[in-house]
């Protein structure tokens, strides 16, 4: 293969924009090892550095020598819409075929045929679709020039549980010829995950890693145990911060809250997560071109993103590794000279990590329930109807499926829409796996609450040295650090508007799958026996009224009138009409005085009459020891009846302290409603996090 320098800088020239751009140090060693086929290449470089172009200049030369695509696996889909467009700008035509584009797949699929597309984008996950093997990857298997594995530590981090599809990347590596050019990229790798990547990637692979230091960004670290603290701080220190950046979250409602409160002071941002749907492309525009100050995003918006002058990321919570955060905070400062990366810290953000690392696998007793009500079935299940038969959340049941059907054997596969046992049985090692990386995620998580001690200068030497780095070429800040202070107008407002805040619960429209034996229901609920929409004060445990509601449930038994009057603001700014008559409340017998005391106070300060008129039959465990909603419906059916003879007449309130699956007040508007026909409109303190 024929490579040539004048060429590639003429490439690199019309890629980045720049006439008088040059190849930074190794850049141009890198295209020519690709090009001339040497051999597999990883490379270690920092954000910014420039690893795209490697592949899509070394991309053109295979293609004006009539070799045959490259096939780049990316892990994001705003990372692959960055890849398509920095492609296009040098002359690569790229597309790509994911979840999000479905209707593109048709025309791409032809293009491929046709020797259109220089370059294709795909997710790990595409290997695993039958559809994608079939209708793509069989017609250019032969053909391809070139496999690129970008963000390639996601197949030693991601790949054993949060992608685990990454795993399929091992056995192909595996099977590919070894003449067929193979370069990995990453901007995060320490010593252990390019041990994992050696071993994937292997045999005979060459490693180019280059200096992780980032003197443009100023790192910080601020505690502020409270949100309300922090959003505080958020919107004073947004107010002045020069140009424009990411605000990280560690959740989707953590992300839309943030952005709600930061747009309630005139600040202009957007949350982008995994929810936002087709609206991430605009976001991601309205930040690449200065139309907003910033996002407020998930992980989501991360490996990739390329937006140079990034003034500043901050984190609103801990993220639970260094590569994750030396991930994130390294989109700031690529082109400037200087740039803040913020990092807060708060109590919950424990709770939420512990969360992430005991999910990442499921436990023993999961998957010998999953299997055993396999078992049972040798035509096998779908999804739906697992749910059905095995207490487990769909999260976890897909969760388990993925895991168990990427073993090599697998002990189940897939026969159309159910799953199967196979011959094969799951190994202790797979159990070995699961419990040394749950390992790690502790030692990564005591390592980024190390760093969060440390004093102003001496972040970036940390975060180097625990990437296996070295630390001596960082120099002190450019920056000074930001305020740690916080103005208590401000948090005091920032408090009001978590208590102002309420969620809204939809109705259910329809009876689970298999029905409602007992109350003999199934398919879809009449209108006239549905719930209204309803209100939710708070989630439960959050700031604002969640951690009164949690207080009050445990500790006190008993609501505080805080609680009372903050459901009668919100009931007065929700003004349902028809206005409720009355007001009811879901029973309990575990505790049965603590629902209707709080309901009947709400009564009082409503100026409404209370009635109690439903009741339990029996006892059933509590709805949170369910795990997904089919079984919680099952917990239910039957265990409720509404005990008077004659209901009063007009639209209710029917209060409850908590709300999951909802089918608790479904069940009690069915029987509030076919024994009176009048509008139920229910109204809970707390939204759970049990489904």
């Amino acid at each position: 293969m024929s490579y040539t320098t004048t060429r590639a800088l003429e490439l690199l020239r019309i890629g980045s924009g720049y006439p008088e751009a040059v190849f930074r140090d190794s850049q141009e060693d890198a295209i020519r090892y690709i090009v001339e086929g040497r051999g597999r290449l990883l490379i270690v470089q920092k954000t910014g550095w420039g690893k795209s172009f490697i592949y899509f200049i070394a991309t053109r030369f295979l293609r004006e020598e009539s070799k045959g695509p490259s096939l780049l696996i990316s892990p994001l889909l705003a990372l692959m819409r960055n890849q398509i467009e920095a492609a296009e700008r040098m002359g690569v035509r790229a597309a790509t075929i994911n979840s999000d584009n479905p209707d593109d797949w048709i025309d791409v699929e032809a293009s491929i045929d046709r020797n259109e597309i220089d370059i294709l984008i795909i997710s790990p996950e595409r290997l695993a679709n039958e559809r994608f093997r079939q209708n793509v990857l069989a017609g250019i298997a032969a053909q391809i020039s070139m496999l690129v594995i970008d963000e390639a530590h996601c197949i030693s981090d991601w790949g054993h549980d949060f992608r685990p599809h990454y795993r399929l990347l091992e056995r192909i590596v595996k099977t590919l010829p070894p003449n067929l050019r193979l370069l990995a990229t990453t901007a995060t790798a320490n010593n252990r995950v390019m041990k994992d990547l050696a071993e994937v990637l292997g045999p005979n692979l060459e490693v180019l890693r280059g200096d992780l230091n980032r003197p443009s960004l100023t790192l910080q670290t601020i505690f502020l145990p409270d949100q309300a603290q922090r959003l505080a701080w958020l919107a004073e220190q947004l107010a002045t911060l020069h140009g424009h950046g990411i605000i990280y979250t560690l959740t989707v409602r953590d992300a839309n809250m943030v952005a709600s409160w930061l747009k309630s002071r005139g600040l202009g941002v957007e949350a982008y997560t995994g929810e936002t749907g087709d609206r991430r492309p605009e976001f991601e525009q309205a930040l690449l071109h200065n139309r907003v100050k910033a996002l407020v995003a998930t992980s989501a918006l991360g490996m990739g993103f390329d937006k140079p002058d990034l003034a500043f990321v901050i984190h609103y919570q801990m993220p639970g590794s260094v590569v994750a955060y030396y991930q994130q905070v390294g989109r700031a400062g690529r082109a400037l000279e200087s740039a803040y990366g913020v990092l807060l810290s708060g109590k919950e953000e424990a709770d939420i990590t512990d969360w992430f690392i005991n999910s990442a696998f499921p436990t023993r007793q999961e998957v010998d329930d999953f299997i055993n009500t396999l078992e049972n079935e040798p035509a096998g299940l779908s999804v739906p109807e697992l749910l059905g038969k095995v207490n487990l959340t769909q999260g976890r049941i897909r969760k388990i499926i993925d895991l168990l059907s990427l073993e090599s054997p697998a002990p189940v596969a897939r026969q159309g829409s159910k799953w199967q046992l196979t011959s094969a049985r799951l190994g202790e090692g797979f159990w070995e796996r699961a419990d040394r990386l749950t390992s790690l995620r502790r030692d990564e998580q005591r390592q980024m609450q190390d760093y969060l001690k440390l004093p102003f200068a001496e972040h970036m030497g940390f975060l180097i040295q625990a990437l296996d780095g070295d630390p001596n070429s960082v120099i002190f800040p450019l920056l000074p650090p930001l305020p740690i202070t916080v103005d208590e107008g401000l948090v005091r407002e920032a408090v009001a508007f978590l208590r102002r805040s309420s969620l809204p619960i939809e109705p259910r429209l329809q009876w689970p799958a298999g029905g409602m034996p007992q109350y003999q229901l199934k398919g879809k609920i009449s209108s006239d026996l549905q719930a209204q929409s309803g209100k939710a004060l708070c989630i439960w445990g959050d700031a604002g009224w969640g951690g009164l509601v949690r207080q009050g449930k445990y500790n006190d038994n008993f609501y505080a009138d805080a609680l009372v009057n903050a459901c009668v603001t919100m009931i007065q700014q929700w003004n349902p009409e028809p206005a409720p008559k009355w007001v009811t409340c879901v029973p309990s017998l575990r505790n049965p005085d603590l629902v209707p005391d709080f309901a009947q106070r709400l009564a009082e300060a409503l100026n409404l009459p209370f009635h109690m008129v439903l009741a339990r039959t029996d006892n059933r465990p509590e709805q949170k020891t369910m795990a997904n909603s089919t079984q919680q419906a099952r917990n239910i059916d039957g265990s409720l009846a509404v005990i008077v003879p004659t209901l009063p007449e007009g639209a209710v309130f029917l209060v409850d302290d908590m709300v999951g699956s909802r089918w608790t007040l479904t069940v009690s508007a069915w029987l509030l409603r076919q024994n009176g026909r009048s509008e139920v409109w229910p109204v809970v303190l707390a939204q759970s996090g049990y489904e």
